[in-house]
């Protein structure tokens, strides 16, 4: 919970009703005006101060608890800084190029589907952002499956399944590193546990569109060609791409804290680029800041490469910390306190207090469309009560994710939902049926919950 002592005890229908209330102002500005998650944020950071002042807490406790829980997602802010000089610095070393060069040398197997969905989710991983991946790779994929005739709901769903494996999983991810950082885990722990979940629900996925697949054509091939041609043509692909990442996964193996190891990987790959991509020093600093431009003749690879750099994590981190200090307030007004308080009595089985965690996400994602505010408040509201419970935080930050980060995609009025149809050209409740990986996560940690710690709680009790 967030070290933030309530100075107001409002009654338990009072919370519920005031909770509503704000949670509804965020939803009407998200869904119905399509704002920025940021505004309706502010605004009912606006409507808590004026409740606390009007319950007669003194202002300085307001800013106190709007500052302290900013205060919680710091570590998160100075990983995000680093994810972004990471991406920039992975470009111009090639090591995102050379994944990327590698998913496509597969693009001419059998099984469209399978093989869409498996390379989606390797180049998400590379990447760490699941609208990125969908906005180049997922459009290339489209395009292939329109070209095939395939069915454009499937090949979306692929697409979708694939590149929310890839930000479940990437130590790159925000919403992976903000789900371990919120809870308090080390990152590389998380990843490992999620894994639990996670890769079955990956198996599960491969088998179901592989067994929906099309025969193959040679016009996937021909597209995925073009793209390696181009990748080819930036001259950013050598065999010290690969060093940066190799680093990371050894960084991974010896639990090298995140910070460390990103910052490691980051700096070797920059000390390689300055050698391999030609960029002058000055060039290569600027490109920490405002990510890579790519600048090829293959338009779609440009879109594909151009990205990275500490100002793409701008949004990121402004909104988190506006999240947090939103939490912060609900924390210091006793909202969530008396909301906590009635959960901690209701909640006394493992199974129980998992499945009314993954509950809890996903109502957040369909009520107010926002997979950063799913995993935070759900985060905050849920600690104490793992803790009480004598449940790992791992089995929170896990649960967070598969329930929380990867339900976004499934509603049609989230921040996901709503980029997804538009970028993909295919409405979100077409797809949906068919994000089998999505719609299996949040199933599979229900399951995994009730035969793997309910034994372990009892021999803690």
């Amino acid at each position: 919970m967030f070290p933030i002592q309530p100075k107001h005890q409002p009654t338990l229908l009072g919370a519920i009703t005031f909770f509503i209330i704000t949670i509804s102002l965020i939803s009407y500005f998200i869904i119905q005006l399509g704002t920025n998650p940021h505004i309706p944020i502010i605004l009912a950071i606006f409507l808590l101060m004026a409740y606390g002042l009007f319950q007669k807490i003194p202002f300085t406790d307001l800013q106190s608890g709007l500052v302290e829980g900013a205060r919680t997602g710091m570590g998160a802010v100075f990983l995000f800084f680093l994810i972004g000089i990471l991406i920039s610095s992975w470009m111009i070393s090639g090591t995102i190029p050379a994944l990327i060069d590698l998913g496509f040398s597969f693009i001419g197997t059998t099984w469209f589907y399978a093989v869409v969905f498996s390379i989606t989710a390797i180049i998400g991983v590379s990447m760490g952002s699941s609208l990125t991946t969908t906005a180049t790779i997922g459009v290339a994929f489209i395009g292939m499956g329109d070209a095939l005739e395939a069915s454009m709901a499937i090949t979306a769903g692929a697409i979708v399944s694939g590149a929310f494996f890839g930000d479940k999983m990437s130590p790159l991810s925000d919403t992976t590193n903000l789900a371990s950082t919120v809870v308090g885990v080390d990152l590389f722990d998380h990843i490992k546990h999620i894994s639990l979940t996670t890769i079955p629900a990956f198996l599960i996925s491969f088998v179901l569109f592989a067994w929906l697949s099309p025969e193959a054509s040679s016009s996937a091939i021909g597209s995925g060609k073009a793209y390696q041609v181009a990748l080819d043509a930036t001259n950013l692909i050598h065999w010290t791409s690969w060093v940066p990442l190799l680093l990371l996964i050894v960084c991974t193996y010896f639990r090298v804290p995140a910070f460390i190891s990103i910052s490691l990987s980051s700096l070797v790959a920059t000390g390689f680029a300055a050698f391999t991509s030609g960029l002058a020093w000055g060039d290569i600093w600027s490109i920490w800041f405002n990510g890579y431009t790519a600048t090829t003749d293959f338009e779609p690879v440009n879109e594909l490469l151009t990205k990275g750099g500490i100002n793409s994590m701008l949004f990121t981190i402004s909104l988190v910390i506006l999240a947090l200090g939103f939490g912060g307030l609900l924390f210091v007004t006793g909202i969530i306190p008396a909301l906590l308080s009635s959960l901690q009595e209701k909640l006394t089985r493992i199974r129980s207090i998992v499945v009314s965690t993954a509950a809890t996400a996903i109502g957040v994602n369909i009520l107010i469309g926002e997979q950063y505010l799913s995993i935070m408040l759900t985060g905050e509201t849920f600690k104490s009560i793992y803790t009480k419970a004598k449940l790992p935080k791992k089995v929170l930050s896990r649960t967070l994710e598969d329930a929380g980060t990867v339900i976004n995609p499934l509603v049609p009025w989230s921040v996901c939902g709503v980029f997804i149809a538009d970028v993909l050209g295919v409405p979100v409740l077409t797809y949906l049926p068919f994000a089998f990986f999505c719609l299996l996560s949040p199933i599979i940690t229900m399951i995994f919950s009730g035969k793997s710690y309910e034994s372990a709680g009892k021999k803690t009790n």
